[in-house]
């Protein structure tokens, strides 16, 4: 059994696989600052919790002494909100970064896996989206994600810590904020319907995203962290390989949609996970309507 550090660990990501880590037996660490508003208390009463800026590389170094897997969640990930608070976005999604890379580097943990983002991709005149296409964020946190992964291959050439990056891929699920940045969607028009509200469309709803579920997600990370074939910066994308539109989600959820002004985002996003299929032997298991109807279950809406 090892044990795990993981930043963002109060989170909707950051639960789940605690949840997942505790019931495997593993010793689990979570550390967050609280910024986002998520509770720690819903984590697993094994889990080791302290509350910390990821960027107090002092403070994180000394809670990362012991740890043999750092799992990096932590982020301000709203790609709007990295638009209109660069700063403040890269200070925590690039810094943060580096906070955590020499923080693990000091204390000798032996791997990284770090949550990378589909974001980095931007729009691509091709489906689906694969590992060795160009990066072309179109948002400050596209590009904060991207220079990450470089991040982690660099600090893995020149000191040797193993590091391997996840492209997420629209995570949603259990445990996810109605009002987070994860599954903003699917979140979104879920409060709207259990307030009797009609689903917000942006622009025509045509645009599309590969919904993966936080069980998948999770499993991926898990993998990440255990196989002793990777390890050397190596970037896998972790999606269903799923392209659904926006108004297909509607669709299932059911109710009245109203459409609003389009914003700035890439039209498509679907994953080719040829790479870490192949690596990891990871395979999504979650429908994108079970999954969904589960979540319905929570919101009271069958």
């Amino acid at each position: 059994m090892s044990t795990y550090l993981i930043t963002g660990g109060a989170g909707f990501i950051g639960t789940n696989l605690s949840e997942r880590l505790v019931e495997e037996g593993h010793s689990v660490v979570a550390v967050d600052d609280l910024s986002s508003g998520v509770n720690p208390a819903r984590l697993p009463k094994e889990v080791v919790f302290h509350k910390l800026d990821i960027c107090d590389t002092a403070e994180l170094t000394k809670i990362m002494s012991g740890v043999d897997v750092v799992v990096h969640l932590a982020a301000l990930p709203r790609v709007q909100f990295s638009i209109e608070h660069p700063f403040e976005t890269q200070h925590v999604n690039v810094d943060g970064t580096l906070s955590v890379l020499e923080s693990a580097r000091i204390a000798g943990v032996k791997r990284i896996v770090y949550a990378a983002s589909s974001s980095m991709y931007g729009d691509q005149t091709t489906m689906p989206l694969v590992e060795t296409m160009p990066a072309q964020p179109k948002s400050p946190y596209g590009l904060h994600k991207y220079v990450g992964e470089l991040m982690m291959k660099v600090w893995n050439e020149i000191h040797g810590i193993e590091t391997v990056s996840l492209r997420f891929f629209n995570v949603y699920g259990p445990h996810f904020d109605p009002n987070g940045a994860y599954a903003l969607v699917i979140g979104k028009f879920l409060k709207q319907r259990s307030e009797g509200q009609p689903m917000t469309i942006t622009g025509d709803g045509e645009q599309t995203r590969d919904f993966t579920h936080v069980r998948d997600t999770i499993d991926a990370v898990i993998r990440a962290s255990q196989d002793e074939n990777v390890g050397k910066g190596e970037v896998f994308n972790v999606g269903a390989g799923n392209n659904t539109s926006i108004n297909k989600i509607a669709e299932i959820i059911g109710g009245p949609v109203e459409y609003v002004p389009a914003r700035l985002e890439p039209k498509h996003t679907q994953a080719d996970s040829t790479k870490i299929r192949e690596a990891l032997g990871w395979e999504p298991t979650v429908s994108l309507e079970d999954g969904i109807n589960e979540l319905k279950v929570q919101f009271g809406l069958v």
